[in-house]
């Protein structure tokens, strides 16, 4: 299959300098979340799957060096995975995970079965993906979830392009959880939602957002 040109951005050096960027230890991760939101992650995850079983099978897509799944493990999650584009980061992911399935992949074919998991997850992912590509994305997340699809991205009521470090065509914030319900109608519910205001970057009025959503059987 050929690779979008975002896959190839990300795939490339530019890449490889985000994850150096963004490598941290748990406790800088948590510190990191706290400056930025005023919250650390695991209170977040606490509010939005915070009442899972703890033996819940997990699939993050775009999981990076696998700090979010770290958090989770964590807060006590035993079952899981991740799938990562980039081989550079699955390699340093593996460095910094224990116990966590992390392999090389693309969100555009996930290598699982249908309904494997109770939830699939993205974070700071689907802001990276061309609109027009968001559908595939999403068809596969909602094929492997048996569940809950669960999002945390950067919000804007309507599809906004962003520059992105001196980057046209790789960055677009938007109501996510809408765009899944609309791609998906009568198949999805929202179950939750909720804002989050830069701590750091309160006088731009920056938010990202954090959903829950729920398939309906």
């Amino acid at each position: 299959m050929q690779h979008t040109p975002q896959e190839n951005f990300w795939t490339g050096d530019f890449g490889r300098d985000y994850t150096d960027r963004n490598s941290r230890e748990l406790d800088e991760w948590n510190a990191f979340y706290r400056a930025t939101w005023g919250q650390t992650r695991l209170e977040m995850n606490q509010d939005f799957v915070g009442e899972l079983p703890r033996d819940a099978r997990l699939l993050e897509v775009g999981c990076n060096t696998g700090m979010q799944l770290r958090g989770l493990q964590e807060a006590g999650f035993t079952d899981l995975y991740g799938v990562e584009l980039q081989p550079y980061a699955v390699e340093k992911a593996k460095q910094y995970t224990q116990h966590i399935n992390i392999v090389q992949g693309s969100g555009f074919d996930l290598p699982f079965k249908d309904n494997f998991f109770e939830v699939v997850v993205t974070n700071g992912v689907l802001i990276h993906i061309a609109p027009a590509d968001l559908p595939r994305i999403m068809a596969e997340m909602v094929r492997c979830s048996r569940r809950y699809i669960w999002g945390f991205e950067y919000f804007a009521p309507e599809l906004t392009a962003v520059p992105y470090r001196g980057n046209e065509g790789f960055l677009w914030k938007a109501d996510y959880a809408q765009l899944f319900l609309a791609q998906f109608p009568g198949q999805l519910r929202l179950v939750k939602q909720e804002l989050f205001s830069y701590v750091t970057d309160a006088e731009r009025g920056n938010q990202d957002v954090m959903y829950l959503l729920e398939k309906i059987n």
